[in-house]
């Protein structure tokens, strides 16, 4: 799969992604986040609508600030993820803006103001519940075929799906439900825009479908836990890596159970 890479982003200030719409990168890389989390500052008449504020920090807040001149009319989150809620508080604090989030938070610590369900419209975007990375993710549809993609699709990386809170039955079917959409370009959470979006989401797709049925296959040979099952299909080393990869094959693990292709026994777990 064609992963899309970036530079190092300069930090602290905005960079126009398409006219109306600039990015900062919070200062928070990580092998999670890539070079940082995506914060969108979106005009909105003569303020901006700020779209992730990003992570509990406070030099991105004076960044967000500076960049709006505090002008912030509305604030709205595609997740409750840290790395995505964190400055949420703040922000508000600081504006006085209402939040916009999927009405079942994921996060017992956040209500947001104005509740979204799926197909809502407001501020110019429509909403799409997109549960799998996250059970109360959200992209958002713009105009001119732009669509805020989060964490759902990103296109420096496969997202990772964590259960509880993340779902690989719902992100397949986020997935196919993306992939049936006609939208031009996509500005995901973290790394680059990605345009024409539609081939890469197919591969997301494909490529999923392909783990678990070696997850499949390869339970055919015994009962496997999941650190066995990262040690025969994955070749990652870094500690942090396995550790994602071991989150993705349980989540795989669950999807086979709940079909009925896979039971566990003893942490082990067995074809059906």
């Amino acid at each position: 799969m064609a992963f899309l890479t970036e530079p190092e982003p300069p930090r602290g200030r905005p960079m126009e992604v398409v006219p109306g719409i600039s990015r900062i990168v919070a200062n928070n890389p990580s092998l999670m986040t890539y070079r940082g989390t995506n914060t969108y500052l979106i005009e909105d008449g003569d303020g901006f609508v700020v779209l992730d504020p990003g992570p509990d920090d406070a030099g991105h807040l004076d960044d967000i600030m500076r960049a709006t001149g505090g002008a912030v009319s509305a604030i709205v989150l595609s997740h409750t993820h840290s790395d995505h809620l964190g400055a949420t508080a703040g922000l508000k604090a600081r504006t006085g803006a209402r939040t916009y989030a999927y009405h079942l938070s994921a996060d017992d610590a956040f209500i947001p103001d104005i509740l979204l369900k799926d197909g809502d419209t407001a501020l110019g975007m429509t909403a799409i519940h997109t549960p799998g990375h996250a059970s109360d993710h959200l992209c958002f549809a713009f105009r001119d075929g732009i669509l805020f993609s989060a964490d759902h699709v990103m296109s420096w990386s496969s997202s990772i799906v964590a259960p509880p809170g993340g779902d690989m039955a719902d992100y397949v079917r986020s997935l196919r439900l993306m992939l049936a959409r006609d939208d031009s370009l996509y500005l995901p959470g973290h790394g680059p825009p990605l345009p024409n979006p539609q081939p890469y989401v197919g591969e997301l797709l494909a490529f999923r479908l392909r783990r678990e049925n070696a997850i499949a296959d390869a339970l055919k040979a015994g009962p496997l836990g999941t650190w066995d099952l990262v040690d025969l299909l994955y070749s990652q080393t870094d500690p942090w890596l396995r550790r994602a990869a071991e989150r993705n094959v349980t989540a795989h693990l669950l999807k086979l159970r709940d079909e009925g292709r896979a039971e566990s026994f003893d942490e082990k777990w067995v074809s059906v």
